[in-house]
């Protein structure tokens, strides 16, 4: 694999499983040293897709390279690929060390025991190193999936859902591995039904819906999608910002709404130009802007309209 090459080309994959196509024709491309996120609704592909990145399974049809080898039948992933699909396959048992030292045994790759310290470290999981998994909870299973994974240092590390069950702490020992090890050359691959995930951790996102592509490129350009959304707004005077708000192209005022410190919002529906403009001719009009925000985010809304056309068949 030179330094240019591609870490994962696809093209046209299908995969099916009986009547049920999982893939149709999907098309890929991902740069060495990026955080790539699959997002999509259940039974979209995610993890038919990541399967076959890790040498799980093999496409019907299409090519698929992974670090600069063909992948497929009679042809596993090559070494430096690493990572886990429906969560990672652990001896409830065995503590967090001896896991990943049996791990380690298994891959041949004995004695590495300064290895394994330094990836409970850098997931988090130090001082549970000798406690028994059977106790841990589904969180600290994902840190330790991912600490295994880690063993291998990998080029390309494929992960399925590596958030789910993480608390506040152990996100951010999973956010701020990934982002060392793409800063390092890693490319790394992960689902997520999470978009406020997708949108901390990654650089470029690959939604799709019904075994298809809908969108593949870099998050800023899903996010500058122009469609209108709604918007709270909470002003000083509710009145006045409906008169002003009915006066901009572009804005429609949905409804009142709010409780409490919300109490005489507006909700109005509009693009992200329009809602500029309309916090424009509040200011001009002497109402104080408390706040404006989209009800449901912008990247979580594309996520939505771009898969619900998919099931409309449009």
């Amino acid at each position: 694999m030179t330094e240019n090459q591609p870490a994962v080309r696809a093209r046209a994959l299908t995969k099916c499983f009986g009547d049920v196509v999982a893939l149709d024709a999907v098309g890929l491309e991902l740069a060495p040293g990026r955080i790539h996120g699959l997002a999509g609704p259940n039974g979209a592909g995610k993890t038919t897709l990541l399967g076959l990145l890790l040498g799980l399974a093999a496409a019907d049809e299409g090519d698929l390279e992974v670090l600069g080898r063909p992948v497929g039948r009679a042809r596993p992933a090559p070494p430096g690929v690493a990572g886990f699909v429906d969560g990672p396959g652990l001896y409830p048992s065995l503590t967090a060390r001896r896991n990943l030292a049996a791990l380690a045994t298994l891959r041949g790759q004995d004695g590495r025991a300064g290895r394994i310290d330094e990836v409970l470290a850098e997931v988090g999981l130090s001082d549970v190193a000798d406690d028994r998994v059977r106790g841990f909870s589904l969180g600290m299973r994902q840190r330790l999936g991912l600490a295994a994974a880690l063993l291998t240092e990998p080029r390309l590390l494929v992960l399925d859902e590596p958030s789910n069950g993480l608390d506040p702490a152990g996100k951010q020992h999973v956010h701020g591995a990934l982002r060392r090890l793409a800063a390092d050359g890693v490319t790394v691959v992960l689902s997520s039904h999470r978009m406020d995930d997708l949108e901390a951790l990654c650089d470029e996102v690959t939604i799709l819906a019904t075994g298809r592509v809908r969108f593949s490129g870099p998050l800023g350009e899903l996010a500058a999608d122009d469609r209108a959304l709604d918007h709270r707004l909470l002003t000083s005077d509710p009145a006045a910002a409906r008169r002003v708000a009915a006066r901009v192209a572009g804005v429609r005022v949905a409804a009142e709404a709010g409780t409490g410190r919300a109490a005489g919002a507006l909700m109005v529906r509009a693009p992200g130009p329009a809602v500029e403009e309309l916090v424009a001719a509040l200011v001009r009009a002497e109402v104080r802007v408390r706040e404006v925000a989209p009800v449901v985010p912008p990247l979580e809304a594309a996520f939505l309209a771009l898969t619900e056309q998919q099931e409309d068949g449009r």
